[in-house]
């Protein structure tokens, strides 16, 4: 038995910057973007306003609201104001599979929305997708750094360039909105970007380089 050279194995997900299935990524970030619009045209149709299910600080009746309120937007403008940034963001943090995307999606979800909801004004209802976009910012911005992928590194650097100056929204400023959920969606998404990296990275070492492929006999 003689064996040829082995088959390269293909571009894992530490290295990888656009999503394996990009058509299912455009159609999940599609779907999710128009049930945010979904809501919202229900909100201004129906009587009674979604938007107080939203988060209310440190209020037990108010913690629920971490499920919801990504999904409810103060006004058209608000929900305008998400969309891009929900449709590239997501797109891009889809890199690593639908599975890990719902992974990291739900723990920037939930710990953006705990954040909100410890440290927030008690008088206030938190509600919009931006901590979900904060987090998944962040996680693309510092992918790279965790797997030195220069591929990664270099689709940070871009996104830093057009979208760096929104990350002063982690801080202190406009009472109206919610610096709080950006500071917390910003942090789930470095911890997921580490998590993720070192999960990769140990399904990478678990999978052989190529395949040695044998020659049958005459």
């Amino acid at each position: 038995m003689t064996t040829l050279p082995a088959v390269p194995a293909a571009p894992g997900p530490v290295n990888r910057v656009v999503p394996p299935n990009p058509k299912q990524a455009a159609l999940v970030v599609l779907g999710f973007t128009a049930l945010m619009y979904l809501v919202e045209l229900v909100d201004l149709i129906l009587p009674v306003s979604l938007d107080r299910w939203g988060i209310v600080a440190r209020s037990w009746s108010g913690l629920d609201g971490v499920i919801w309120a990504p999904l409810l937007h103060d006004g058209w403008t608000h929900l305008f104001s998400n969309t891009l940034p929900v449709l590239l963001f997501g797109f891009l943090a889809m890199a690593g599979g639908l599975g890990q995307w719902v992974a990291v999606t739900v723990t920037i979800w939930l710990v953006s929305g705990l954040g909100v909801w410890l440290t927030a004004p008690s008088d206030v209802i938190t509600v919009g997708a931006s901590g979900i976009a904060f987090g998944w910012l962040a996680f693309l911005l510092v992918r790279g750094i965790f797997s030195r992928s220069p591929k990664q590194l270099a689709v940070a650097f871009v996104l830093f360039l057009y979208w760096g100056s929104t990350l002063l929204g982690v801080l202190p400023g406009n009472p109206q909105i919610s610096w709080q959920g950006h500071l917390f969606g910003a942090l789930a998404g470095v911890l997921t970007a580490w998590l993720t990296t070192r999960a990769n990275r140990g399904k990478g070492k678990a999978e052989p380089a190529g395949t040695a492929i044998p020659e049958l006999p005459a």
